[in-house]
């Protein structure tokens, strides 16, 4: 069994690598990928070299793009150079940036929850944010603990990732938060430096986006920058749905992966290895390109 999507405190997960090393050997996992968003910090952690976790260990990350004024997200795996994507990471999320990112995403999800007439303790959630989380995700869980707001949100309510993908990020939604001036990173220049970092290029969690036609939008990408894979298994995928991407990545001589997309205890519902209870991802998939 394998888990190539796991979040550390190197980003917006709450788990160190030690803990979460060793959350992987109980599992009795084969590979494992920790894949922060947009570092490889991770592979740097003293623990790395303490043998806590007897499988093998793919270097990775989750890198954030954009296409076609969609928000994306990127798996890299198999990074032989990971300077090169710190060096990448610097220009797009330095602390200074991120702190610009989180400032401007709160004070526009705020005006738009005052607009609303939402209610809200501003406490809850302006306390020791790591510059690497989303404020936004702590503000949805303040809004979500007042039974008042349910009738306001809407179907908003299903989900933080509805309420991200299909809310703050939807330019028709009324809870679009719109863009910053801080600089983007255009999907096709995210795949050439991984390609550029010996890595492999690979979609995050295809339905997680929450498109019409997801595989008319996996042709437009791949018609601007080659795929090298498809994050096939993932919890925001029904056994249908991972079916659709397997048999896609099959006739398009694709590499699969999958993943928990492990958080800690941000969102508890999902464990690692078994997403929400029942990913139980085989080895055979990851074999054609480790």
């Amino acid at each position: 069994m394998i888990d190539l999507h796991i979040h550390s405190l190197y980003s917006d997960g709450d788990k160190t690598i030690e803990e979460i090393l060793k959350m992987c050997e109980k599992q009795k996992l084969e590979y494992i990928s920790i894949t922060d968003h947009n570092t490889c910090k991770a592979y740097t952690d003293v623990t790395m070299k303490n043998d806590i976790f007897s499988g093998k260990i793919i270097t990775g990350a989750e890198m954030n793009a954009t296409f076609k004024n969609k928000k994306i997200e990127i798996l890299a795996y198999n990074i032989k150079e990971t300077k090169i994507i710190e060096d990448w990471s610097e220009k797009y999320f330095s602390e200074e940036i991120l702190k610009k990112q989180q400032e401007m995403s709160k004070q526009k999800l705020l005006d738009i929850c005052d607009k609303k007439g939402l209610i809200y303790d501003k406490s809850k959630f302006e306390k020791n944010i790591p510059l690497t989380d989303y404020i936004t995700i702590y503000i949805y869980k303040e809004l979500m603990r007042h039974k008042e707001n349910y009738e306001i949100l809407g179907e908003y309510t299903e989900s933080l990732n509805y309420f991200i993908r299909k809310g703050l990020m939807n330019p028709e939604s009324e809870f679009y938060t719109g863009e910053d001036d801080t600089p983007k990173p255009m999907y096709k220049d995210v795949i050439n430096i991984i390609h550029k970092a010996n890595g492999l290029a690979f979609l995050a969690h295809p339905f997680e986006y929450r498109l019409n036609d997801i595989i008319e939008f996996i042709d437009e990408l791949r018609k601007e920058a080659e795929l090298d894979g498809l994050e096939c298994f993932h919890p925001s995928a029904d056994e249908k749905q991972m079916d659709i991407l397997v048999k896609y990545a099959r006739k398009n001589n694709l590499y699969i992966s999958g993943g928990s997309d492990y958080h800690g205890n941000k969102k508890p519902e999902v464990q690692i290895g078994v997403g929400k209870g029942n990913l139980n991802i085989s080895k055979k998939y990851i074999e054609e390109w480790i």
